[in-house]
């Protein structure tokens, strides 16, 4: 899921192979001679910049190694992601907190449990991200009400006032749309945005939910 696992890779390469470069003790010309610069004149040593799969390495001088490392500033899709899955945790948190009281089965109470442990601590962290870049930012796309996965206030209504396999059937049946939905959303900010802190929450989220996804369908 990682779409930038490459990139990444290479940009690790990349700086690793900065680093070792310039901590190398720069032979006197009485021993070796003048040498060449390796990279066009550039006037600091030649970078190994691994290639694409099937495509050989490249040499590149320091300046062009450090253009190539991929930039990772939060483009709209990020911001949008994270402010929208505050929400839609949020009430995924609202459904857990019925379970308690209100489930019969076990299994349900347990997986709810589960679930608000998970996202309780993701909404943390949007929030921390957010604060990190500025704070939230208008943003064009799914509205609160439209979001993948959201049950409507009837529904939220209806789990309310359920109880014992009535709110063990219903709980399994909207929570099993509400994280196909924030994985739905997941994979758009993969596709869409430009940050890693981003890409890692969301890629967090696929596997977590659709391994819940898997279970709830088994109870």
């Amino acid at each position: 899921m990682l779409k930038r696992s490459t990139s990444v890779a290479a940009a690790v390469v990349l700086t690793v192979a900065l680093a070792l470069t310039a901590c190398e003790p720069a032979p006197s010309e009485a021993e070796d001679g003048p040498r060449p610069h390796a990279a066009g004149g550039s006037g600091g040593p030649a970078v190994l910049a691994p290639g694409k799969p099937g495509e050989p390495a490249r040499t590149l001088s320091p300046e062009e190694a450090r253009r190539a490392v991929p930039r990772d500033t939060p483009n709209a899709a990020d911001f949008a992601y994270a402010q929208m899955m505050i929400v839609h945790h949020g009430q995924a948190l609202e459904m857990t907190a019925l379970a308690a009281e209100q489930a019969s089965s076990t299994q349900v109470k347990q997986v709810a449990a589960r679930i608000a442990a998970a996202q309780r601590p993701e909404i943390g962290a949007m929030r921390g991200w957010l604060r990190n870049h500025g704070g939230p930012r208008p943003h064009t796309g799914h509205d609160h009400g439209t979001m993948p996965g959201m049950a409507t206030e009837a529904q939220m209504a209806q789990l309310r006032g359920a109880r014992g396999g009535a709110f063990d059937e219903l709980f399994l049946r909207l929570m099993i749309t509400h994280h196909q939905g924030a994985v739905t959303m997941a994979g758009e900010v993969l596709s869409q945005g430009n940050n890693i802190q981003v890409e890692e929450m969301a890629n967090d989220v696929i596997a977590q939910q659709t391994a819940e996804i898997d279970r709830m369908r088994s109870m």
